[in-house]
């Protein structure tokens, strides 16, 4: 059986054009998707795995009835994940932590986190990315790599991509990459800015000075000449739809939330002249949706907790690595998540020793 139009979860491209092929109950052949999502498909659990407590084997009425007795037994537990679930549950997930009096937190605190926090101090510009394929003519990547992470970006929605009013694709548009390194992305780029490690926000403080006109009595700033700099201010202004989009090079350096406010004032300034905007390059294919529904369910968006009777926020305090890290959490419900792999070493120890 042949299925069209199915979304790929891989990446927060949520690409919508795969067609699969199911047989017996399993995906036989993926069409359109990248070699990411392509392995996403073809290695997909059919089957729910048989749950384990204290690594044995269980019946799933067992698993559930202990797990339930662990968080509520504990004085202060986790909730963490939810990036690659769908909302309905990430909707439970946040009721139950609201029972429990526990401490929620989405996979947005160790990546795009402070561009939730840039844009509470900033402002949010938004765009569709169909606006992307059919008007952009001036791409700007910083601190993102496209070509390997988000890997149809290109050619579906941005630099390749052939729109209503860029029908050339590639040749209508300007590619700008802005990194530490050269990247897969670089290579494919017109112009490319090698920033120092931790200069983002030096960069685009100079980047705002010359749109507004001013001198700066440096040659360079952040490792890249005024004379670049220039130019691709000249570029955002005459352009006639800009983009910024910007990953974790941005958001998990130095200046974090603040380069992203920094980011944002960049392209606020810029609509005085044209029409300009920017958007995070989101890695999982739902964490923007577990900060909706969080934002929705509480008014807040990740870190989040309920000890009080009532949602408090404080990333810094309620994160899921801080909390973890400061030996606070005495139990852990992890979903649709592998905070081992990414959470640094305390906080990833501290897992190990709390009902998990």
């Amino acid at each position: 059986m042949k299925i069209e139009n199915v979304v790929c979860p891989f990446c927060g491209c949520l690409c919508d054009d795969i067609v699969v092929e199911v047989e017996d109950s399993r995906i036989t052949a993926v069409k359109n998707a990248c070699a990411s999502g392509r392995s996403l498909f073809l290695n997909a659990h059919t089957q729910a795995v048989q749950p384990k407590v204290n690594g044995e084997e269980v019946d799933w009425p067992q698993a559930i009835d202990a797990a339930a007795r662990i968080l509520n037994d504990a004085a202060s537990p986790l909730i963490y994940g939810l990036s690659s679930t769908a909302s309905e549950a990430q909707r439970k997930a946040i009721a139950l932590a609201d029972l429990l009096g526990a401490t929620i937190d989405s996979t947005s605190s160790v990546c795009h986190g402070p561009t939730t926090i840039g844009i509470q101090n900033q402002g949010e510009p938004t765009c569709t990315l169909g606006e992307v394929k059919h008007r952009a003519d001036l791409l700007i990547f910083w601190g993102c790599n496209p070509a390997e992470a988000h890997q149809r970006h290109f050619s579906r929605y941005s630099a390749l991509a052939k729109g209503k009013l860029t029908p050339n694709g590639r040749k209508d548009r300007t590619v700008v990459v802005v990194d530490v390194r050269p990247t897969a992305s670089s290579r494919r780029a017109d112009i490319f800015l090698q920033v120092r490690p931790g200069c983002d926000f030096e960069v685009l403080a100079a980047l705002r000075a010359l749109l507004k006109g001013q001198d700066l009595d440096v040659d360079e700033v952040g490792g890249v000449s005024v004379a670049q700099l220039r130019d691709v201010v000249e570029r955002m202004k005459s352009c006639r739809f800009g983009v910024i989009f910007f990953g974790m090079g941005v958001t998990q350096t130095g200046g974090k939330h603040l380069n992203v406010a920094e980011l944002i004032a960049l392209v606020a300034e810029l609509n005085a002249h044209t029409r300009f905007t920017t958007m995070p390059m989101r890695g999982h294919g739902n964490v923007a949706g577990a900060d909706s529904t969080l934002t929705w369910q509480t008014g807040y968006p990740f870190a989040v907790n309920f000890a009080r009777g009532y949602p408090q926020y404080n990333p810094g305090e309620f994160t899921a690595v801080d909390v973890l890290a400061r030996g606070e959490a005495d139990a852990a419900l992890i979903i649709a998540s592998d905070p081992v792999a990414h959470f640094p070493r305390q906080a990833a120890q501290r897992l190990s020793q709390i009902p998990t």
